[in-house]
């Protein structure tokens, strides 16, 4: 219940967002009343957004470490993603941020491609644009932050050759068919397994980040396919799903999962997830701030900053 809460807490200031852009400046200043004072010292320093794919609880994390480094710097800080994954939202959030001449903005991409001119229009108008988990690596962004997707998804495969000693059947869930990290650690986890092992892969299916969506296509693949031995989740909404189906089900097959949060940390605990492949998301929120921070003060930051990849499992935690 105390999740849902600080979910629903964010989802109404994605909407506050969402809605300052489309106010006068009375309408504004009013709309900021409803969530509190704002500080005029913060008000009158530098503003740098977040974009995130969509409103999901394993994005808390980051935002939290975000927002601690904005405040220790006097830094304004807007926090919005879309309610479910959506390209259209996005792009309106974004062209928001631009039009309220924000400092700085770190965005998600759930569709590279389609990114690139609203990226390139920030960028334009100087306005500094760095990309975290997901690349826009055609874009005129100034850096990308998170790790070697391709590699994320080689670790995955080789966590998974490891536990099943080269042999059986896995099901795997993915997330945004668009979305460029995704398609990066689906293509280094089918290589490695069709190249490097005898495992055979029974079926690949997306949830376009929705999280009933998840629920229905592993609940699909689990009926279609009762002897797999691993399901394999790339996202962190498959992963979600997993771990409620596994509590209701009480199954005891194995869960191999890219991306640490809260809920999976827990699950490792609990036994529904064998293994997690992270990328350091935790360092992601100070990393962000701190690149924006470099790019106002005109400081060369690097076109990739690595954050790591590490293997969590019931041994090593």
């Amino acid at each position: 219940m105390l999740q849902l809460r600080k979910l629903s807490a964010q989802l109404l200031g994605i909407l506050v967002i969402v809605l300052l852009a489309s106010c006068t400046e009375q309408e504004r200043s009013h709309m900021i009343g409803i969530t509190g004072e704002v500080d005029q010292a913060i008000a009158e320093s530098l503003s740098f957004g977040i974009i995130f794919p969509m409103a999901d609880p394993s994005y808390e994390l980051i935002t939290e470490h975000a927002e601690k480094m904005a405040q220790s710097h006097n830094i304004r800080l807007l926090v919005a993603a879309p309610d479910e994954a959506n390209l259209e939202q996005q792009i309106r959030i974004m062209e928001s941020m631009i039009r309220q001449k924000v400092d700085g903005i770190a965005i998600s991409p759930v569709d590279a491609e389609a990114l690139e001119p609203v990226i390139n229009q920030a960028i334009d108008n100087n306005i500094p644009v760095i990309c975290f988990e997901s690349d826009a690596p055609n874009s005129k962004r100034l850096s990308f932050i998170g790790a070697d997707n391709y590699e994320t998804g080689r670790q995955l495969g080789m966590a998974t050759n490891k536990l099943l000693n080269n042999k059986g059947m896995i099901i795997v869930g993915t997330g945004m068919s668009d979305m460029l990290s995704l398609k990066q650690r689906l293509e280094g986890l089918l290589n490695y397994i069709n190249e490097e092992t005898e495992i055979e892969v029974l079926q690949v299916k997306y949830n376009e980040g929705k999280k009933d969506i998840a629920i229905e296509k592993l609940e699909e693949m689990i009926n279609e396919h009762p002897h797999f031995s691993a399901f394999l989740s790339l996202d962190s909404v498959s992963s979600s799903a997993s771990i409620l189906i596994w509590k209701a089900a009480g199954m005891n097959r194995y869960v191999l999962s890219i991306g640490k949060t809260a809920e999976s940390e827990t699950a490792i605990h609990n036994g529904q997830i064998h293994t997690i492949i992270s990328q350091n998301e935790h360092s992601w929120g100070s990393t962000i701030i701190d690149t924006l921070m470099k790019a106002n003060q005109q400081t060369v930051i690097p076109s990739f900053i690595d954050m790591g990849i590490e293997e969590l499992n019931t041994t090593k935690q």
